[in-house]
């Protein structure tokens, strides 16, 4: 009888345990609106120009929410998220069309052949270059840029592989206004142009947004943006200084030029710095970030809607456990991008109908699943984006259902009227198998989004079979981007 008594305390300790583990996300954390009301205003009323950096040490910089910097253009916080939502469709626009651009393959297109997993021959299209890119992201990172040390913003974008900002000086009308000073080549003492001739490595000249000019021996570049925006200017070399070791780091970057198109560049950043996957070969990622600094290891965490303060982006190095890991898969025709195994989805601890091939590439690498940290809310192919929705709705309970849509979310629920805690079902991602270690799991702010005054599902469907894994699921999360390794990490709660 003494020895059952201990199995049953024995027993009940370790519930209690996993509850306070598992449970202060999915149970102890309701939301509450009259919190969430109150979160909004006191992050509409932060004063941007206060926001001051903590001295880094070398490869590691300050990240912000974009909306930080923006929210001043917005009477309150439903106007930002709406002026949000409006740059994830326009992300979503993009990627679809680049996606299914790639997946018509014209008469006459360039084919090769290629191995694939099985050791068989596939036909395959030559990874596409073209002129025509996406401008927008949802987080800027704080860089001291050239000998001045110039401050200035530079928007993160996990899926492009360039980084560039305006630098003066401009002619006339050719640069956008920006809140922070205008780096200024001719006062920098580290600044040199990359010479095409010289250094015509530096210079890709198979990429049709690159060019070598012969008289100037300037490697001049062209991008254009999906709106009619673009940059132009030339490639060269500066340092970026970190402050707390003063170590001068040297990088390529895009020396802007000619800016044009002020509807989507926005005074809030400098430019862009690109995160694509790191890939050997100078042809592909060669002047990302992690390409760069040499970096196969590179981790952030991003700051959740609501968060006041800065985060980190750090190269070479974690501050994380590593708890829950992803394995990253190559994708020989889109090689930049971060895919990912998923390998189940569950609700609550029912498994969402699917069978785990159904995320797999399909033989001519289309399908998948992409780490996106550009797009804001989660995207599923519609097939079973539908499966999912019903999943969701079978689980919530006393929550009373929003009869049609409410903007571009189609599963919304009333909030309590008065002020209830309310409890939403959790979602869990398995990544390559159904393992706690490989689980990523998403509760409440991860799976609902406050709008409006009701709580929306923050997924998505939409018409493509590739899945894009946003932030709004990842707000908090520290992620950690190992490519030798070929994981991506995730970490609960690791900067809010």
């Amino acid at each position: 009888m003494e020895n059952l008594l201990h199995i049953h305390l024995l027993t009940s300790t370790i519930f209690s345990i996993l509850f306070v583990v598992l449970g202060n996300e999915t149970f102890l954390s309701p939301l509450n609106s009259t919190y969430i009301k109150q979160a909004k205003e006191k992050f509409m009323s932060l004063d941007p120009s206060k926001i001051s950096d903590p001295p880094m040490p070398s490869y590691t910089f300050t990240l912000y929410n974009r909306d930080v910097l923006e929210k001043s253009k917005f009477k309150d916080y439903d106007s930002l998220l709406t002026s949000r939502l409006a740059r994830c469709h326009a992300r979503a626009s993009y990627l679809s069309s680049f996606f299914e651009d790639d997946n018509n393959i014209k008469e006459g297109a360039n084919l090769t052949w290629q191995d694939d997993a099985q050791g068989g021959k596939i036909r395959e299209k030559v990874p596409k270059t073209t002129g025509t890119y996406y401008a927008n992201g949802e987080y800027v990172a704080s860089f001291l840029l050239g000998s001045d040390e110039v401050r200035s913003f530079l928007l993160i974008d996990s899926g492009s592989d360039l980084v560039w900002w305006q630098c003066g000086p401009c002619e006339a009308n050719k640069c956008y206004k920006q809140n922070q000073p205008l780096y200024d080549s001719t006062t920098s003492k580290t600044f040199r142009k990359v010479d095409c001739i010289r250094r015509g490595s530096s210079c890709m000249i198979e990429d049709p947004t690159l060019r070598c000019d012969q008289n100037s021996r300037e490697c001049r570049y062209n991008f254009t943006y999906t709106d009619g925006s673009r940059t132009k200017g030339f490639l060269a070399d500066d340092v970026i200084t970190f402050v707390l070791d003063q170590r001068p780091v040297r990088v390529t970057f895009g020396c802007g030029k000619d800016q044009i198109g002020e509807r989507n560049f926005t005074g809030t950043y400098s430019g862009i710095a690109g995160l694509g996957r790191r890939v050997n070969s100078l042809k592909v990622g060669g002047y990302s970030l992690p390409s760069q600094f040499g970096a196969s290891l590179f981790s952030m965490c991003l700051p959740s809607f609501y968060s006041r303060k800065g985060s980190t982006i750090s190269f070479h190095k974690t501050p994380w456990p590593r708890a829950t890991s992803a394995k990253l898969l190559p994708n020989y025709r889109y090689p930049t991008l971060h895919f990912v195994n998923l390998y189940k989805v569950f609700i609550n601890d029912k498994a969402v109908p699917v069978k785990p091939s159904w995320w797999r590439f399909k033989r001519d690498m289309s399908g998948g699943v992409v780490l996106d940290t550009g797009t804001t809310f989660t995207r599923f192919p519609n097939d079973f984006y539908v499966i999912f929705r019903y999943c969701i709705g079978a689980e919530v309970r006393d929550i009373p259902m929003v009869e049609g849509p409410i903007g571009p979310f189609d599963t919304c629920y009333k909030e309590d009227p008065n002020g209830r805690n309310l409890y939403f079902p959790v979602v869990k991602l398995y990544f390559g198998s159904e393992d706690p270690r490989t689980m990523l799991l998403l509760a409440q702010k991860r799976v609902v989004v406050h709008f409006r005054g009701h709580y929306c599902l923050a997924f998505l469907g939409w018409n493509s079979d590739v899945s894009l894994l946003g932030n709004n699921q990842l707000q908090g999360v520290g992620l950690t981007f190992d490519t030798l390794a070929s994981t991506l990490s995730f970490d609960i709660d690791a900067c809010d």
